[in-house]
C-alpha cells in the first residue's frame, strides 16, 4: 500500500522527514518497504527560472533565429531563440547552462553553452512541451506580466515534490488501510515521544447539508446479514470533467491513474478514510429504487470489465427494480457507472460482511481496492462520514447539488469490543514494568477507552474499526508497538535450565543438514505450500494423482489453489525463474511439508535437492563441467554417510514418473530417498532446457532410522585393501544397481565398495550391448588378503553375474 507523505501531513502536524516517518511507522508495526520521491513534473523544473526579455534583434546569419538578452534576476544572458512569437518585454521560462530538461516526448536534454550560426547562446527560452508542462509547441511560453523575474519556475508553477511511502500491510491491520489510519498510528508514536497528545486533524464535514430534496430515492436492504449497514444519497447537476491538478497529483503519487472528477473523488476518499464508495449514474437506476439482495443461481451479469459472470446465490448484489447493477463491495456493472454524460448520481457508502465479500471475490477471481478493504473489515462508523466527505468534494469540484437527505439503513449497531486487561500480565509478557500512566496515554492515543480500573485489573473498550484487537494479548501488543520494541532493554542475565536428552532432536538435525549442504555449495530455498493444480494435471505423473490433491476452498488465486503433493514443482519454478535471469548454475535444497489425500489427509516432511547447469564457472584453467547423474548420487551418498545410514541402504531402480532415469534407496521396507534426472516433458512444462537432477528424501523416515546413541568409532584396519577391476559386457537394459546388489549378496564381509567408473556403447560392440568398467574393493580387518582368497571371491562374483544377468568378461 502506498501512502503520500504530503497527503499524510494534512492530518498530522510534524516536521519529520519521510525517512524519519518511515522509521517510526516500521517500529509501530506498519513496515515501510520503500520510500520513493515523486515529482508532479519530471525533473521538478530544477534549474529553470523566470526571465524577462530585455532586447530582441535579428540573427545576422539566420532569417528564422533571433538574438535576445534575457534578465533572470541574478544575471543577463545572451540566448539565441528560434520561436516566432518571441518579443522584448515578455516574461518567459529560461533553462540555464547545466540544466537538464525533460520534454513530453523524447529523451532528456542537457543545456550547454554553444554557438548557433556563429552567435553565443547561454541558455534556452522554453516552450511548454520542452519542459513537460503540456503538449503545445506553437512557440515559447509567455507568462503573466506579474511573474517575478529571477524566481524559480518550480515555485511559479507550484510544482509539488512528494514522497510515496510503500507499506507492507499485514492482513490484520485493517485500520492502517488509509492515510487517516496511518496518521493515527504515527500520531500515537509522536505523542508518546513528545509526552503530549498529538491528535490527528480530520477532514471537515461540518458544512454538509442537503441543498434540496428533489431527487429522493428508495433504498431497501433484503439481506442485513451480508449488509449490516447501507447508506446513500443523490446528487444533481453534476459536471463530469477532469479533476483539478492537486487531486490528480495525490492519486498519481499513490500509483492511481486519474479518470474523471467523480471517480477520482471516490478513490481519494477510499485512500483517505479507508471507506470504499461507489457512484451510480442515477438516470440508469430503473424504478428509482436501490435494492440490496441476492439473485438466482447462474444469473448473468456484465461487469465493468465487459465480462459476463454467472452469479451465485451467495453473491450480494446492488440492484434496481429490474436487474443487478453492481457486485456489492467487489466490482461495478457495465451499465450503471458514471460517464461523461452523467448529471445525476447516487452515491453509495456501506459496510458489507467481510466473509460474504471475500467469498464472492474469490469465486469470481476479482481483487479490487474495495474488496481488499471490505473482506478485511472496514470501520462501520465511517460509512456516513465518508459519504459526507465525498459529497462535499463533489459539490466543490464537480458543481454538484446534494438533492436528498442521507439514507442510512443500520438495523443492528455494531458495538465496540470490551476486553479485560491485567497490568501484571502485560509487564510479564513484555518483560518490562511500564507504568500505568504510560499505558493510559497509549490507550487514549489509540481511541481505546478505559471503562473500569481496579488496581491491576482493567476493563477497556476497543473501537469497532480495530477488528484485530479482541483479546488481552492483542491489547498488550498494541502497548508494545507504540511504546517501542527497541525501548525494552535486553536483560543482562538470562536464567535457563540445562537438561541432557538422548532423544533425536529434529530441528537440531535439520540445522546440521542445512549447514552440511551449504558447506557443499548448496543454497537453501523456501517456497509456498500452495501451488497451481495445473502442474499436476499437465504433468500426468502416476505418483501425483489429481485425486490426491487437497483443494483450497477460498484460494488467494488460481495459481495457489491446491496444497502441494511434492516439492518438485516449487523447485522447478525457482530454477525457471533463476535461469530466465541468467542464473543457470544452481545447487538448491529445501525442507518442506507435502500434503496428500488418499482415504484420509496426510502430511509428510521432505528434503529436496536440485542440481542443474555447471559444477564450476568457466575459467582459463579449467572448462566448466555440466552436472551429471553421479553428482546428485554423490550428494545423496554423502548426506547418508554423514548420518551413518549409507551402509544400511538397499539400492533399486526408482519407479517414479518424474524421472527419466532414477534410483531409490531403501532401509528395510522404507523408501527413504528417490533421486535421478527429471524427465524432459516435465522440464518443458517449466521451459527449462538444462538437465535437472533431483533428490527427494522422506525426511520423516530418515529421522526414524537415526539412532540417538553416541557415535561409535572403530579402529582403522591395519591391513591393506585390494582393488580388482572387471570389464563387463552386458545387455543395455541392465542397471548398475543390479550388479551392486549381486556383488554384496556374494560377499558382504570382505567387500567394501563397488563403483562404476566407465561406460561404453557403440563401435566394436554387439547391437543391444554395452560395456561397464566396475571396481571392487576388498579388505579384511584381521589379516592381509592373499591371492587365493581374492581369486575365490572374484570367481564367485563373476559366476553369479553370469547366472543372474548374462554378463560376460571382455
Amino acid at each position: 500500500m502506498r501512502i503520500s507523505y504530503n497527503w499524510l501531513k494534512e492530518y498530522i502536524k510534524t516536521e519529520l522527514s519521510p525517512e524519519e516517518v518511515g522509521k517510526r511507522l516500521t517500529d509501530s508495526g506498519l513496515e515501510v518497504e520503500a520510500i520513493e520521491e515523486i515529482e508532479s513534473v519530471k525533473g521538478g523544473l530544477k534549474g529553470l527560472f523566470i526571465g524577462e526579455i530585455l532586447e530582441k534583434k535579428q540573427h545576422p546569419n539566420a532569417d528564422r533565429l533571433s538574438l535576445t538578452k534575457v534578465d533572470i534576476g541574478h544575471d543577463v544572458l545572451d540566448i539565441v531563440c528560434g520561436a516566432d512569437n518571441v518579443a522584448a518585454g515578455q516574461k518567459v521560462v529560461v533553462a540555464v547552462v547545466g540544466t537538464t530538461i525533460y520534454p513530453i516526448e523524447g529523451d532528456a536534454i542537457q543545456i550547454k553553452k554553444g554557438k548557433i550560426r556563429g552567435e553565443v547562446s547561454l541558455g534556452m527560452i522554453c516552450a511548454e512541451d520542452e519542459i513537460g508542462l503540456g503538449k503545445n509547441h506553437d512557440g515559447i511560453m509567455i507568462l503573466d506580466k506579474k511573474a517575478k523575474v529571477g524566481s524559480e519556475a518550480a515555485d511559479y508553477f507550484e510544482i509539488e515534490s512528494d514522497y510515496a511511502i510503500e507499506i507492507g500491510l499485514t492482513p490484520n491491520r485493517t485500520d492502517g488501510m488509509s492515510h487517516v489510519g496511518v496518521a493515527r498510528d504515527l500520531a500515537a508514536v509522536i505523542s508518546l515521544e513528545d509526552k503530549k497528545v498529538n491528535k490527528i486533524t480530520w477532514p471537515d464535514v461540518g458544512k454538509f447539508k442537503s441543498d434540496n430534496s428533489n431527487a429522493n430515492i428508495k433504498v431497501k436492504v433484503d439481506n442485513s446479514e451480508a449488509c449490516p449497514r447501507y447508506a446513500g444519497l443523490r446528487l444533481s447537476n453534476v459536471k463530469v470533467k477532469p479533476s483539478p491538478d492537486w487531486l490528480q497529483n495525490r492519486l498519481r503519487t499513490i500509483g492511481l491513474a486519474p479518470i474523471n472528477n467523480i471517480v477520482d473523488i471516490t478513490n481519494y476518499v477510499l485512500h483517505e478514510l479507508g471507506q470504499p464508495l461507489h457512484a451510480f449514474d442515477a438516470s440508469k437506476i430503473k424504478g428509482n429504487t436501490v435494492n440490496v439482495r441476492t439473485l438466482p443461481q447462474k444469473t448473468s451479469f456484465i461487469s465493468l470489465d465487459g465480462k459476463e459472470r454467472k452469479l451465485d446465490t451467495r453473491d450480494l448484489m446492488i440492484c434496481d427494480s429490474e436487474k443487478g447493477m453492481c457486485i456489492a463491495g467487489v466490482f461495478g456493472g457495465q451499465d450503471s457507472g458514471v460517464s461523461e454524460k452523467t448529471t445525476e448520481i447516487f452515491l453509495e457508502s456501506a459496510y458489507f460482511n467481510p466473509v460474504w465479500v471475500r467469498k464472492t471475490a474469490k469465486r469470481h477471481i476479482l481483487n479490487t481496492d474495495a474488496s481488499f478493504r471490505f473482506e478485511r473489515g472496514v470501520d462501520p462508523e465511517m460509512t456516513v462520514f465518508a459519504l459526507k466527505r465525498a459529497a462535499l468534494l463533489m459539490k466543490s469540484i464537480a458543481g454538484a447539488e446534494i438533492s436528498s437527505e442521507i439514507i442510512d439503513i443500520y438495523p443492528v449497531k455494531i458495538l465496540p469490543f470490551q476486553v479485560e486487561f491485567n497490568k501484571k500480565k502485560c509487564d510479564r509478557l513484555i518483560g518490562k514494568d511500564i507504568d500505568a500512566a504510560t499505558i493510559r496515554f497509549i490507550f487514549n492515543s489509540l481511541d481505546i477507552k478505559i471503562l473500569k480500573e481496579n488496581k491491576d485489573a482493567w476493563l477497556v473498550e476497543v473501537p469497532a474499526y480495530r477488528a484485530d484487537v479482541t483479546r488481552e494479548a492483542d491489547l498488550i501488543e498494541e502497548i508494545l508497538r507504540i511504546y517501542g520494541f527497541n525501548n525494552v532493554e535486553v536483560p543482562e542475565k538470562i536464567h535457563a535450565s540445562l537438561s541432557y536428552s538422548n532423544k533425536i532432536e529434529p530441528e537440531k538435525i535439520r540445522r546440521h543438514v542445512s549447514t552440511f549442504l551449504v558447506s557443499r555449495g548448496f543454497n537453501e530455498m523456501m517456497s509456498n505450500s500452495l501451488i497451481s493444480d495445473r502442474y499436476v494435471v499437465e504433468s500426468k505423473i502416476e505418483q501425483l494423482p489429481e485425486s490426491g490433491q487437497i483443494r483450497i476452498v477460498n484460494p488467494l488465486s488460481s495459481d495457489l489453489n491446491v496444497m502441494r503433493q511434492s516439492l518438485i514443482f516449487n523447485g522447478l519454478e525457482a530454477i525457471s525463474y533463476n535461469q530466465n535471469r541468467q542464473q543457470s548454475d544452481l545447487s538448491l535444497f529445501e525442507f518442506g511439508n507435502v500434503y496428500k489425500l488418499k482415504d484420509s489427509f496426510s502430511e509428510n516432511f521432505r528434503l529436496a535437492l536440485y542440481l542443474t547447469g555447471s559444477t564450476l564457472a568457466n575459467n582459463w584453467r579449467k572448462p566448466s563441467t555440466a552436472y551429471t547423474f553421479f553428482d546428485i548420487k554423490g550428494e545423496v551418498n554423502a548426506l547418508l554417510k554423514n548420518f551413518g545410514l549409507f551402509q544400511e541402504v538397499r539400492m533399486d531402480t526408482s519407479d517414479w514418473g518424474i524421472f527419466e532415469e532414477g534410483i531409490k534407496y531403501s532401509i528395510n521396507k522404507d523408501e527413504i530417498v528417490h533421486f535421478g534426472w527429471i524427465n524432459e516433458e516435465l522440464q518443458k512444462q517449466f521451459d527449462i532446457k538444462d538437465k535437472v537432477y533431483y533428490a527427494d528424501f522422506n525426511w520423516d523416515l530418515v529421522l526414524a532410522h537415526l539412532k540417538a546413541d553416541p557415535i561409535k568409532f572403530k579402529e582403522l584396519s591395519k591391513f591393506p585393501s585390494v582393488r580388482r577391476d572387471l570389464s563387463l559386457l552386458l545387455d543395455v537394459d541392465v542397471k548398475f544397481s543390479s550388479i551392486y546388489e549381486i556383488a554384496y549378496k556374494v560377499e558382504r564381509k570382505l567387500l567394501k565398495s563397488v563403483e562404476l567408473f566407465d561406460v561404453y556403447e557403440g563401435k566394436n560392440l554387439e547391437v543391444g550391448k554395452k560395456s561397464y568398467a566396475v571396481s571392487f574393493v576388498l579388505q579384511d580387518s584381521l589379516k592381509t588378503l592373499n591371492d587365493n582368497t581374492i581369486d575365490k571371491v572374484m570367481k564367485r562374483m563373476i559366476q553369479e553375474l553370469e547366472k543372474e544377468l548374462g554378463v560376460k568378461l571382455r
